[in-house]
C-alpha cells in the first residue's frame, strides 16, 4: 500500500490543484510577458515539478498562479496561499527560519545598475555612491546589505525602498536615484527591457553571493523530497542547460530581450 499523504501533498491531491507563486518582473526567472501565464527560468522548473507531482499522485493537477512581491512572497507561503514560490528568492539562514527551500538552482551576486557615459559607468563602485540616493527592492537581501553598508562603511547613502524593479527604473530614469542595488542576473534582465540598454550598465564589486531556491512551507519533508528529486532529475537530464540557453542566451519575450550574464563556476557545474 502507498504511504498516506500528508501536508502539502494531501492538500493538493484533495483539491486537485497546486498554487504557484510568481513575480511580475523578475526577468528572466519569473515574469508576466503579456500572456495569461507567467514565464521564465523558474517557471520551467515549476513545470518539471508539477509533472513529477502528477506522476506521484496519479492525477493531472490544475495549476493556479498567484502574483507575489518581495514583501509578500514569504507570508503567502507561510499562510498556505502559495504551495510553491517560483521566483528569484535567495536561500538564506534567516529565511530558512520562516520557510523551506528546494535544492538551489541559481547563483547570483549583488551589484548595481547605473547610467553609462561613453560606455563607462557613471559610478563604478559602491564607494562612488557615497552620499547619493540609491534604490533597493523592499524585503530583499540587497536592501538589507546596502543599508548595512551605509552604516558599516559610512557611505551615508539615502536608500529608497521600492516595491518592484519598474519603480526602481523610474527613479533612475528621472534622476531621483543614481543606482539600483540588486542581484546582477535581475539587473541584466531589467537592463534588457529598456529602449536603449547601452545607456545603462551593471557594475560594482560583487558584495555577496546569492543562491536561489523555490520556497515552500517548513516541516513538510514529503513534499520537499518530491520537489528536490524533480529538480535533480531536471538537471541530470540536461533540461537545465536547455532552459538556460532559452532564457539567458536567446531573445526572450515580449520584446526579444537578450540577457548578458557570464555563468559562475558553480552554475557551470550544475548545468553542465
Amino acid at each position: 500500500m502507498a504511504p498516506e499523504l500528508t501536508e502539502t501533498l494531501k492538500k493538493i491531491k484533495d483539491s486537485g490543484s497546486i498554487t504557484i507563486g510568481h513575480r511580475d518582473s523578475s526577468i528572466p526567472f519569473s515574469y508576466v510577458a503579456g500572456g495569461s501565464k507567467p514565464v521564465g527560468y523558474s517557471l520551467d522548473l515549476a513545470t518539471a515539478i508539477i509533472e513529477a507531482l502528477n506522476r506521484r499522485l496519479g492525477i493531472t493537477l490544475e495549476v493556479r498562479y498567484n502574483l507575489c512581491t518581495s514583501q509578500t512572497r514569504i507570508p503567502l507561503v507561510q499562510n498556505g496561499t502559495i504551495d510553491l514560490e517560483c521566483g528569484s528568492t535567495s536561500d538564506t539562514e534567516e529565511r530558512q527560519q520562516q520557510i523551506a527551500f528546494s535544492s538551489r538552482f541559481f547563483e547570483s551576486s549583488v551589484r548595481f545598475l547605473t547610467k553609462a557615459k561613453d560606455g563607462e559607468p557613471s559610478y563604478k563602485d559602491f564607494s562612488d555612491l557615497k552620499g547619493k540616493n540609491v534604490a533597493a527592492a523592499a524585503g530583499t537581501t540587497s536592501e538589507r546589505l546596502i543599508k548595512a553598508m551605509t552604516i558599516g562603511e559610512a557611505l551615508g547613502l539615502n536608500v529608497i525602498s521600492v516595491k518592484d524593479h519598474g519603480e526602481a527604473l523610474g527613479l533612475l530614469e528621472g534622476g531621483r536615484a543614481v543606482a539600483f542595488v540588486c542581484d546582477d542576473a535581475l539587473l541584466e534582465g531589467l537592463r534588457a527591457t529598456v529602449r536603449q540598454p547601452e545607456k545603462w550598465i551593471v557594475t560594482g564589486t560583487p558584495q555577496s553571493t546569492e543562491y536561489y531556491g523555490l520556497g515552500m512551507r517548513r516541516g513538510d519533508d514529503a513534499f520537499k523530497k518530491v520537489v528536490d528529486e524533480a529538480i535533480a532529475s531536471y538537471f541530470k537530464a540536461g533540461q537545465g542547460k536547455k532552459s538556460y540557453e532559452k532564457w539567458f542566451e536567446s531573445a526572450i519575450p515580449p520584446r526579444d530581450y537578450r540577457i548578458k550574464l557570464e555563468k559562475s563556476d558553480w552554475l557551470k557545474k550544475l548545468i553542465g
